[in-house]
């Protein structure tokens, strides 16, 4: 295996990355959109999550394919982030045919953030506008770190972000993620080495090695504390693939991919977190060796998770009224 050319969960072809974000509010909204409908699965593991047309992505439904996928800040005034999207989407042209009426397949999960730092104080809910500018700036490169959803994600101990990470399989089959870091836990070690360290690809988040100093015995959960309430949490993400899977397959993608989840943030998948994983096959690659394929879809999703979570709060930038430093700030740079 080896990173994709951009390292970005864009390196599968036909699709797109947008970002919009309100500094003043501390939040944003990140938008996948294909070039063409594709087969979308989705898991949850977390206690808290947020959600928008996840039912409709079970393989025993009608629509086997979505326009886009939608992660947002903003808890459930969020949601409103795809609707902006689907709204953007017919205009085009876009959308799952119902006699003379295009409707739009958005499914989208949302993250809290509302207590960190920023001005929540809005008279109309903003995120139906982000969705629409997140679509509008939608590419194949994109920045890490805090925009978009990341906008105002926090973890234990340092801030959040939005990462990803792409890897290319020996069966040329492509492999990408993409999340928005923001879970009670926390994705590094006291010395600021990441857990995602095992899986870290030509120092892309630092090269600072395996965690150490480490007491099992010792969580560092004080996330709860700055944010002064329980269920403020939740890690959101997006793996992709060009490969031909079925929505079943897509769905076992993202199952799999949870333990990438599982091996970056400590603790992960709690009862205040609603960590969920979209997953993403655009079919334009065959699957020659199905069973052997699967298998290493799945391993690759989840490494390229623990990876984009790694660089989502490695490329985190400072911002007035933060309520926690980011990462460099904290360790430092080599």
């Amino acid at each position: 295996m080896r990173p994709g050319p951009r390292n970005l969960i864009t390196d599968v072809a036909g699709l797109r990355v947008g970002n919009a974000q309100n500094k003043r509010i501390k939040t944003g909204t990140t938008v996948l959109v294909g070039d063409a409908p594709f087969v979308a699965g989705v898991h949850v593991m977390g206690g808290a999550p947020g959600t928008r047309e996840t039912d409709l992505l079970a393989p025993d439904k009608t629509v086997q394919e979505v326009d886009a996928l939608v992660l947002s800040g903003g808890s459930a005034f969020g949601l409103d982030a795809a609707s902006g999207v689907a709204d953007a989407l017919r205009a085009l042209g876009r959308g799952f045919r119902v006699g003379p009426v295009n409707v739009p397949i958005v499914p989208g999960a949302i993250l809290f953030d509302l207590i960190n730092g920023g001005d929540k104080d809005w008279s109309e809910n903003p995120y139906k506008a982000m969705g629409r500018a997140a679509l509008a700036d939608a590419s194949e490169v994109f920045d890490l770190g805090t925009v978009g959803a990341g906008t105002g994600a926090l973890t234990a101990t340092v801030k959040g972000g939005l990462g990803s990470a792409s890897v290319v399989l020996d069966s040329g089959i492509t492999v990408g993620a993409l999340v928005a870091v923001n879970p009670v836990g926390g994705v590094s070690g006291p010395e600021g080495q990441f857990w995602a360290s095992p899986w870290e690809m030509d120092g892309e988040f630092g090269g600072r090695g395996p965690v150490t100093g480490f007491d099992p015995r010792v969580t560092p959960i004080t996330k709860l504390t700055a944010r002064d309430t329980a269920g403020a949490a939740t890690t959101i993400a997006i793996v992709a693939t060009d490969a031909a899977l079925t929505q079943a397959q897509a769905t076992r993608m993202a199952v799999a991919a949870h333990d990438g989840m599982a091996r970056a943030i400590h603790p992960s998948h709690t009862p205040h977190d609603g960590d969920l994983v979209f997953a993403a096959a655009t079919g334009a690659r065959p699957m020659h060796t199905p069973e052997v394929d699967m298998l290493m879809i799945g391993h690759a999703a989840a490494s390229c998770l623990a990876r984009a979570i790694a660089r989502g709060v490695f490329h985190a930038t400072p911002a007035p009224d933060d309520l926690m430093p980011c990462w460099t700030q904290a360790f430092g740079t080599d």
